[in-house]
């Protein structure tokens, strides 16, 4: 599979955001810490992807009012991705599941220095959430250093991943060393 050999129209995800569409689309986004769940309904052909930046919302109390940052947080996202489905009634046990990213980019913790990494809370809040609303994935690849560059066909349901690797670059600073 290469990134977009269908040719189709190709859609940049950018963090905090969520796709969810019936038309095809190649949708592709870029991961570090932050987790992209896609989620495909093989019979009606609908695909969703989320690209969430951080585990949860603080402010879960206001949850049952509009919010424009739900798509920010892997909890959320889910919750609200699971939803579309539901309202297009679409059965939860026909929907192909797969979760991408959370890896430790940058030791970032939220919490402290002995708490686990944002990356790390991603995955296990997204397992929960994905458990509590009774979805089941098929696919896995999360956690480790490297970064993950996805490519989502909403009109298959498959997803290509290339994992990332760093790069240094040193700067010439002109002057030769002796």
């Amino acid at each position: 599979m290469s990134p977009n050999e269908d040719n189709l129209p190709v859609i940049y995800l950018k963090a905090a955001e969520l796709h969810f569409s019936d038309n095809p689309s190649s949708v592709m986004t870029v991961l570090g810490s932050c987790l992209s769940v896609t989620m495909f309904h093989r019979k009606a052909r609908v695909g969703a992807i989320c690209h969430g930046l951080l585990p949860k919302c603080r402010e879960r109390a206001l949850c049952s009012r509009p919010c424009a940052e739900r798509a920010k947080y892997v909890e959320c996202a889910i919750e609200m991705m699971v939803k579309l489905f539901d309202e297009n009634k679409l059965k939860r046990s026909e929907i192909e599941v797969k979760v991408f990213g959370g890896a430790d980019m940058f030791s970032m913790r939220l919490g402290g220095k002995n708490s686990i990494s944002v990356g790390r809370q991603n995955i296990e809040i997204a397992q929960l959430t994905l458990e509590k609303a009774g979805m089941r994935v098929i696919a896995l690849d999360v956690g480790g250093t490297a970064g993950r560059k996805l490519f989502f066909n909403t009109a298959t349901g498959d997803v290509l991943m290339k994992r990332l690797q760093a790069s240094i670059v040193l700067a010439d600073s002109g002057t030769d060393a002796k």
